[in-house]
């Protein structure tokens, strides 16, 4: 039995790891990779494995960075089953099409101006086409259902908390009449969040591979975190500013709605300030939530679903789906708050938002999720004065507030309380985490008992003997 990393190896994006056992090869995730665009070019196009080889897929969860890579998969050969939760099947057929529009619009601009330059055409890593050839593959399952994957490889999908549909997969493997077994978490949610049901403890296995996005920090409590967002609103609208929140589709973007709809119920932000969700994506997306109101938490069957109220409806919320009614916002008199898609300001309409209102120092700039290395929010978050736009520069003159407090993932402590949880563990697998905090939470690990050895942070390309 073997684990290969080709992915998420001391950085938090391009999920795939293929784990090696009984003349079978699955792919845990396929995601793309973001950062620097030379790179992402490379690492996204070329598999550092041959997908022909692969036998199955199964998914975390629908995040690009753990999914979005599936149709170039299947692009170049790739025909097994792909394995996910029911309503992480439901997500990819949004995401997938939506990220296969991107690369093809990205494209056409770029060759436009590569044929100006008389220079050689790209071509998009895939296209809706192969999306279409990628979904038939896709086979839902529920949460707590255990299924032979292979004849010698059974399943078990379990909450994970992080987003809708997110799952912990347990793998109990035999070979040459040896049984070991992997747990894999995707990422994992932290307890106690709204919307999200809390993330399932794992009490046994031989080996657990945990992601560390937040390894060496904390968050803030929820609890402030919604008194800190209700003054940031206050203030940004009583001096005339627009609140722009770059958030994340799936899974952010209705996090930021359910939180906005309590203020606004209560009384603690201004009652005629207009709230503007524009990413036709997050429309689809938040459908499915809908949709799926059997894996949604307590609390929001409390508050909203037992009274027969949608937690993603309310009087001074509009969802914004029109290009016309895009631009239309540019020319808003007044505060107001747009949330808008991409999550790290990559992509999307967040980018139109930025270029018309990143330079007004009454402006506010809610960050609500994790930035990677090299992306623009990274750049943005790392206080640069002068950021590129569309290729042009521009000054930074909007304040900026980092709100961690609504991280979908776990922080260093709820990491450390998870690990120390499970029982008969061989060796914790370190992923999905930039190397200063794989260092840090490895460091943690060994002053709360582990040897060093029982704790395996991998690099690109590594093999780990199970």
């Amino acid at each position: 039995m073997k684990l290969h990393f080709y992915g998420a190896d001391k950085e938090v994006t391009g999920s795939r790891h293929i784990v090696e056992v009984a003349g079978k090869k699955i792919l845990m995730d396929c995601g793309l990779y973001q950062g620097r665009r030379k790179d992402e070019v490379d690492r996204n196009k070329n598999f550092s494995f041959d997908p022909k080889e692969i036998d199955i897929v199964i998914i975390s969860h629908a995040h690009i960075d753990h999914s979005g890579n599936l149709p170039n998969l299947v692009k170049q050969g790739f025909n097994g089953p792909i394995y996910c939760t029911k309503p992480t099947a439901e997500l990819l057929s949004y995401m997938l099409l939506d990220s296969a529009h991107i690369q093809e619009v990205e494209v056409e601009y770029l060759n436009e101006k590569k044929m100006a330059a008389g220079e050689e055409l790209v071509e998009p890593l895939y296209v809706t086409e192969d999306v279409h050839a990628t979904l038939p593959l896709i086979r839902p399952v529920s949460y707590e259902e255990c299924l032979m994957v292979t004849p010698e490889v059974s399943a078990c999908f379990h909450e994970a908390g992080h987003i809708i549909g997110s799952a912990i997969t347990v793998l109990t493997m035999k070979e040459n009449g040896v049984e070991k077994t992997l747990a894999y978490t995707g990422d994992l949610g932290r307890a106690n969040m709204p919307l999200i049901q809390n993330p399932y403890q794992v009490e046994k296995v031989d080996y657990l591979m945990i992601e560390s996005t937040y390894g060496n920090r904390l968050h803030d409590s929820l609890d402030d975190a919604e008194k800190d967002l209700e003054e940031t609103v206050k203030k940004t609208a009583a001096r005339g500013g627009k609140i722009l929140i770059p958030a994340f589709s799936l899974g952010r973007t209705q996090e930021i709605i359910y939180a906005l709809h309590k203020l606004s119920d209560e009384g603690r932000i201004p009652e005629n300030l207009p709230i503007f969700v524009d990413s036709p994506l997050s429309v689809n997306l938040t459908q499915v939530f809908r949709a799926n109101p059997q894996v949604l938490d307590q609390e929001t069957h409390t508050d909203f679903l037992d009274k027969k109220e949608d937690p993603f409806k309310f009087n001074l919320l509009k969802y914004v789906t029109s290009v016309e009614e895009s631009k239309a916002l540019n020319n808003l008199n007044g505060p107001a708050i747009i949330i808008s898609a991409s999550g790290m300001m990559e992509h999307g309409r967040i980018l139109h938002h930025l270029k018309n209102n990143i330079a007004d120092h009454k402006n506010m700039l809610i960050v609500v999720g994790y930035q990677a290395v090299n992306t623009l929010g990274r750049k943005i978050v790392d206080k640069q004065k002068e950021v590129k736009i569309f290729g042009k520069p521009v000054h930074v003159g909007i304040e900026i507030k980092i709100m961690n407090a609504y991280s979908a993932h776990a922080d260093k402590n709820d990491l450390l309380d998870y690990i120390s949880k499970v029982e008969g563990l061989k060796k914790i697998i370190l992923v999905h985490g930039e190397e200063d905090s794989q260092d840090d939470l490895k460091k943690s690990l060994i002053e709360a008992g582990r040897k060093d050895e029982d704790v395996f942070v991998p690099n690109f390309g590594d093999t780990l003997e199970l």
